[in-house]
C-alpha cells in the first residue's frame, strides 16, 4: 500500500503559477496511471495565469479561502466547499481576493502534465 502524506510532499510551481503538492499520479508516492490528485494553493492577492488543458478534465474542490474563478466566459465567486468541473479545452483562471490562502484539491484525468497546459496570457495577465 502506498500512502502519500501531505507533510512529506515537495511543493512545486505549475505552469499556471499555482503552488502544488501532488498526492497521486504517475511517478508519485501514491502511483496512479490514469489520473492525478493534488493540492493547489493561490496566496492572497495572487492569481493563476489563464490557461487550458488540451486533454485533461479537471475537478477543483475548494477547501479553504475564497476568491474568483473564470471558466470560459463566466466568472463567479468561489469559496471553501465549492466544486467546479473544468472540461478539456476550456480556459480558466483563479484569483485569490481574500486574506488567506485559496486552497483546492485538483483531480485531473488524464494526469496533470506541464505539456498539456496552454497559457493564454503572460504572467502579468496580458
Amino acid at each position: 500500500m502506498e500512502i502519500a502524506r501531505h507533510g512529506e510532499l515537495e511543493p512545486y510551481v505549475t505552469a499556471d503559477g499555482s503552488i502544488i503538492r501532488e498526492w497521486a499520479g504517475p511517478g508519485r508516492v501514491a502511483s496512479a496511471r490514469h489520473q492525478s490528485l493534488a493540492e493547489a494553493t493561490v496566496p492572497p492577492g495572487r492569481a493563476t495565469i489563464a490557461h487550458y488543458h488540451v486533454r485533461a478534465e479537471e475537478l477543483y474542490l475548494f477547501t479553504a479561502g475564497r476568491g474568483r474563478m473564470r471558466l470560459g466566459e463566466e466568472e463567479r465567486a468561489v469559496a471553501a466547499g465549492d466544486c467546479v468541473a473544468i472540461p478539456p479545452g476550456t480556459v480558466h483562471k483563479l484569483w485569490n481576493d481574500g486574506d488567506e490562502d485559496l486552497v483546492l484539491v485538483c483531480a485531473c484525468a488524464p494526469p496533470y502534465a506541464h505539456e498539456d497546459t496552454v497559457l493564454v496570457e503572460d504572467a502579468a495577465g496580458a
